[in-house]
């Protein structure tokens, strides 16, 4: 089957994952920090009050996510996906409306929470379930939404920031989501049979089994996965969140540094489009080893950048990770746990992810606080990406040969 073949017969279901990441865009830190400054400003935060803040409502959102998370292999998108659209549009009227620093904590959680937790959650189980010879390629279609939101939304907002409140651009905010609702609506009236119904049409994982949670913690491939869970989410996290500190410390624009992060979507998307068709080839085992290096390598780079243009070439390292790691570890759950209990499975995992979006903000403010300026920051951040990358390699070299016959990684 062709591409365009592909994207045709199976367009409206590939539309249902694109707009719910999109969406998850108004809960993400690339969306949230544009405003990092005013809010700042706003209740009178310093760069570590801010990020404490921001770790403890999305650490709240990551622990709530573990258990809500179980959802999604109980009800159906069609039901999940409006009701999670719709919390996060009240979410943005929250941060409109909000008036004290305590109330901060609490709108951050539900931002959280409803937008790059559910939303995303939803749009990636949809996907694995719905697709299993395609399940990468389609994983990588739906975060076209999160890629355009990525590319566009900032620059938009920040412009706009020069013309309106910082609190009526999330009025806005919110009233895009919702705006968006009727679209999706049609669409999930097609949805396909959840597998978590049509339980013989499931995929197994290691050993022919369908594992459970429990039995993942248990296993010794999870523990080694998660420090590559927690770099990309922690670390990228972080690079967008000080965007405003990032942008003094190396003498930029403010709006100069934004300009440069299509770059980081575009490479993203290149490498989300390179990496699901050969997910569906060869399997995840052979990919995940090098998720992490592009964004080690670029961090690396980009302490030492001495101008924008040479910027641009180390953000696009950052993108191929982000891109990859959009696409792999995803498929990576289904292939190696199996779809029966996906959901639980990747709302743990998307809970670790959550978590280290709370410890990458909270840990690089405090440092700055304490006169460490985020570039400087950045070589350690490299070193931990090249360590997670070689706990991630032993766990998978010893657990692939596990893998059933239909999805075994050595398969031409």
């Amino acid at each position: 089957m062709s591409f365009l073949t592909f994207l045709r017969g199976n367009a409206p279901f590939l539309l249902v994952g694109v707009l719910l990441t999109f969406c998850s865009s108004f809960g993400q830190t690339f969306f949230i920090s544009v405003f990092a400054g005013d809010i700042r400003a706003t209740f009178d935060l310093s760069n570590g009050d801010w990020g404490f803040l921001y770790s403890v409502g999305t650490t709240a959102s990551a622990a709530v996510m573990i258990w809500t998370g179980i959802l999604t292999d109980t009800f159906r998108v069609r039901i999940l996906g409006p009701a999670v659209l719709a919390c996060l549009a009240l979410s943005c009227v929250l941060m409109w409306a909000v008036q004290g620093w305590w109330a901060l904590v609490f709108t951050i959680f539900a931002l959280r929470f409803a937008g790059q937790g559910m939303s995303t959650l939803v749009a990636t189980v949809a996907m694995a379930r719905w697709f299993v010879a395609s399940r990468g390629t389609a994983l990588s279609i739906s975060r076209i939404g999160v890629g355009l939101g990525e590319a566009f939304l900032p620059m938009i907002f920040v412009a706009a920031l020069g013309v309106l409140d910082w609190r009526t651009l999330w009025l806005i905010a919110g009233g895009i989501v919702l705006a968006l609702l009727p679209l999706l609506w049609p669409l999930l009236r097609l949805e396909r049979t959840p597998q978590s119904i049509a339980k013989d049409a499931q995929a197994a994982g290691m050993d022919d089994r369908h594992w459970t949670r429990k039995d993942m913690l248990g296993h010794a491939l999870y523990w080694l996965t998660v420090p590559m869970l927690i770099a990309p989410a922690a670390f990228s996290t972080a690079f967008f969140f000080h965007q405003v500190h990032l942008a003094d410390a190396k003498g930029w624009s403010h709006l100069g540094l934004v300009s440069i992060f299509p770059v980081f979507t575009a490479a993203a998307a290149v490498a989300m489009f390179t990496s699901g068709p050969i997910i569906d080839r060869i399997g995840t085992a052979r990919l995940m080893p090098f998720v992490l290096l592009p964004m080690g390598l670029g961090f690396a780079g980009f302490a030492f950048a001495p101008n924008l243009p040479v910027a641009t070439i180390f953000v696009a390292l950052m993108g191929l990770t982000q891109g990859m790691n959009n696409t792999v570890p995803p498929a990576f759950w289904a292939e190696f746990y199996g779809t029966r209990n996906l959901g639980g499975i990747k709302a743990l995992a998307a809970a670790v992810m959550v978590f280290g979006t709370a410890i990458g903000p909270a840990l690089t403010g405090a440092l700055i606080d304490l006169g460490i300026e985020f570039p400087d920051q950045m070589l350690g951040i490299a070193v931990y990406f090249g360590v997670a990358a070689i706990l991630v390699t032993l766990g998978v070299q010893r657990a692939k040969g596990s893998l059933p016959p239909q999805v075994h990684v050595e398969r031409a």
